[in-house]
C-alpha cells in the first residue's frame, strides 16, 4: 500500500542537484516525480522514481547522502477538489500530514504523502475506497 520514496540531502551550492540527476540518468532510472525542500545550508531533494531501491543503491555507491523511506501514493480523479476531500478524509481520521506533494499523471491526480500513524492511513485508505498506488505499479508510469 505504500511506495518507497528517495530523499537525497543536497547542499546548497551549485552542481550538487546535477550529480544526483547523472546517476540517475546513467543508471536508466526514470523519475516520476520530485520536489525540492530547502533550508539555507543544504534541501532535501524528495523524489519517486521506477526503481527506487536500485536508485537507492546507485547513488549510496556515488557517495550521495540519500534514505529510503515509505510513503503513500493516492490516485484521484483530475476534478477540482479532489485533493481538498481526500485531505479531509484523513483529518476527519485524527490522521496528521507530515508532508505532501502532488502531480498530474496519464489523466489522474496522484497524492503523495506521509504521515506519523502510517496504520491508520492504511485503514482509512481501506475503509473509504480510496485507490492507492502499490510499490509493483511504479513501473507502469515510468
Amino acid at each position: 500500500m505504500t511506495i518507497n520514496q528517495l530523499s537525497i540531502f543536497i547542499e546548497n551550492r551549485s552542481g550538487t542537484l546535477i550529480k544526483v540527476l547523472e546517476v540517475l540518468k546513467q543508471s536508466g532510472i526514470q523519475i516520476i516525480a520530485s520536489t525540492i525542500a530547502d533550508t539555507a545550508e543544504y534541501g532535501i531533494y524528495r523524489l519517486i522514481c521506477s526503481e527506487p531501491l536500485r536508485a537507492f543503491e546507485e547513488l549510496k555507491k556515488a557517495g550521495v547522502a540519500v534514505a529510503l523511506s515509505d510513503v503513500f501514493a493516492i490516485e484521484l480523479d483530475n476534478q477540482p477538489g479532489r485533493a481538498a476531500d481526500a485531505v479531509e478524509t484523513f483529518s476527519k481520521a485524527g490522521i496528521s500530514i507530515t508532508y505532501m506533494y502532488s502531480f498530474l499523471l496519464n489523466g489522474k491526480g496522484i497524492l503523495i504523502f506521509r504521515t506519523d500513524n502510517a496504520e491508520q492511513a492504511r485503514e482509512t485508505i481501506l475503509q473509504n475506497d480510496l485507490k492507492y498506488i502499490a510499490e509493483e505499479s511504479l513501473t507502469n508510469f515510468a
